[in-house]
C-alpha cells in the first residue's frame, strides 16, 4: 500500500496528482478561450451550447472556475478571463493544438478532434513540449 511508484487505477493517479483544474474545468476554460478568440464576450448559454451541456451544468463549472480564480463571472453577465485564466487557457489551447497536429500526422488524417478530446487531460507539460518538437520534425519530413 505504501509503494509510491507502483501502479494505480486512473482515479488513483488523479487523486495522487490533485490538480486544481479538473478535466471538466479544463474543457470549459478551453472553450471560453476559444470563444473569446472570435468574440469579445461569452455567456453561459453560449458555452453550454458549444459544449452540448445544460446551462445549469455550465453555471456550476463556471462558478468553480471563478472560485479558483480563472474567470470573473456574475449572474446574468458575461464570463471574463482573469490573468490566471488567460495563461491557463493559452496552455490548454496549445496542448490541444499539439495533440491534434501529432495525431493528424500519425494517422494521416484531417480530423482528430474526438481523439484529442478523449486524451488531452492525461499529458503533462514536458510530454506536450516533447510531442510538439517531434510533431514539428514529422511535419517537416512530410513536406
Amino acid at each position: 500500500m505504501g509503494d509510491k511508484n507502483g501502479f494505480y487505477t486512473l482515479k488513483g493517479y488523479q487523486y495522487k496528482e490533485r490538480a486544481e483544474l479538473t478535466p471538466a474545468m479544463e474543457d470549459y476554460l478551453e472553450m471560453i478561450c476559444r470563444s473569446l478568440c472570435v468574440s469579445e464576450t461569452v455567456r453561459i448559454g453560449e458555452l453550454a451550447t458549444k459544449l452540448h451541456v445544460k446551462p445549469s451544468s455550465a453555471t456550476k463549472i463556471v462558478q468553480q472556475l471563478a472560485l479558483t480564480g480563472y474567470v470573473d463571472s456574475q449572474r446574468y453577465a458575461d464570463v471574463r478571463l482573469t490573468d490566471k485564466g488567460r495563461e491557463a487557457g493559452a496552455y490548454l489551447m496549445y496542448r490541444h493544438s499539439v495533440l491534434e497536429r501529432f495525431l493528424k500526422v500519425l494517422n494521416n488524417s484531417e480530423d482528430e478532434l474526438t481523439e484529442v478530446e478523449k486524451i488531452e487531460h492525461f499529458f503533462d507539460v514536458k510530454t506536450i513540449e516533447n510531442l510538439d518538437a517531434l510533431t514539428q520534425r514529422l511535419e517537416t519530413e512530410r513536406v
